[in-house]
């Protein structure tokens, strides 16, 4: 089969479009012929080395949408010819992959490879922050942190679906305002001016907000959990900013604050059958109209280093496909 290998860490030419060998499938896993898998931001730290410790070579890839063409001895909840989504083992740039059928995640008839194939990392982890860690309730009001983003935008609707009352989008530029716009937010503001913290409180009338997702960190994080309310919780799944958040015990235990940690990776290793009901209400919500993942580019699988080069030139807009098929 064909796959895109890196045998060497650096810049998107090291990705190779070259012939390797057919994965085999254990007693729990499913061989699934892939149609479409998605680029996303960790792929490129994968390349570049910055993500996790992956042993040369590898085929890049967190997730990818098929067809099962073969099931393990163990497997009771796939057959094939049955349209999947998956993440897989060993990277989802080629023309099969491997999943464990924890992994696997079955499609509605309605839900089309392209969507997704864009959907899970963005909305799978939106909805676990959200419904999960959060526990979000209906009238609550919800700060969103890189709100023009994937995640972010995806979150936004989201936190609408689950109830919210309000929904506050922040982002580092004013040009990115439109963007969290677009997606549902009420008001979006900028952690690029001075009283970002003071402003959040203007707009929820000195109340705070309940529920802030965090994927910055540093001293822009400390600030908006002084915004956060009595009760509320602080969501911390990302560290874009490169520098570390610290909080003081002290204000937690008398405000009844909390402060929460997901990683949608750790739950994929150590406890993936959470995602389960997950994949559920996010293909309901996909196939109902009510969640919409924005698809920007598509490339054929050959041309995955000129999908990686248009991610990293931060032109792209939505989320970029690659076409295996």
């Amino acid at each position: 089969m064909k796959a895109i290998v890196i045998t060497e860490l650096g810049g998107p030419e090291v990705m190779k479009y070259m012939e390797v060998a057919m994965p085999s499938v254990k007693e729990n896993e499913v061989l699934i012929r892939v149609e479409k898998t998605s680029v996303n931001f960790a792929d490129v730290k994968s390349r570049y080395g910055k993500k996790g410790a992956a042993k040369l070579p590898f085929i890049p890839g967190i997730d990818a949408a098929g067809v099962v063409v073969e099931v393990g001895a163990n497997v009771t909840s796939f057959q094939v010819g049955q349209r999947v989504l998956a993440f897989p083992s060993n990277g989802s740039y080629a023309e099969y992959i491997v999943a464990n059928e924890k992994l696997t995640f079955a499609l509605p008839d309605e839900l089309d490879f392209t969507t997704a194939a864009a959907c899970p990392i963005v909305s799978f982890l939106s909805y676990s922050l959200l419904a999960n860690v959060a526990k979000i309730e209906k009238g609550e009001t919800v700060l969103i942190h890189a709100a023009s983003g994937g995640v972010g935008t995806t979150a936004i609707q989201l936190a609408k679906l689950l109830g919210a009352n309000t929904v506050i989008g922040a982002v580092g530029s004013e040009q990115k305002r439109g963007i969290a716009l677009e997606a549902g937010a009420d008001h979006v503001i900028s952690y690029e001016k001075e009283g970002f913290a003071e402003e959040i409180m203007t707009l929820t009338d000195n109340k705070g907000v309940d529920i802030i997702l965090d994927s910055v960190s540093g001293t822009i994080a400390e600030k908006s959990f002084t915004s956060l309310a009595p009760y509320g919780r602080f969501v911390q799944f990302g560290n874009s900013g490169g520098h570390a958040a610290i909080f003081k015990s002290s204000g937690l235990h008398a405000s009844c604050r909390s402060v929460l940690g997901f990683s949608l990776g750790t739950t994929r290793k150590l406890r993936p059958h959470l995602l389960q009901e997950t994949a559920k209400h996010v293909f309901s919500y996909l196939v109902n109209g009510d969640l919409h993942i924005k698809v920007g580019q598509h490339f054929p699988l050959e041309e995955a280093t000129k999908a990686h080069e248009w991610m990293e030139s931060r032109q792209s807009t939505g989320k970029i496909i690659l076409d295996v098929r």
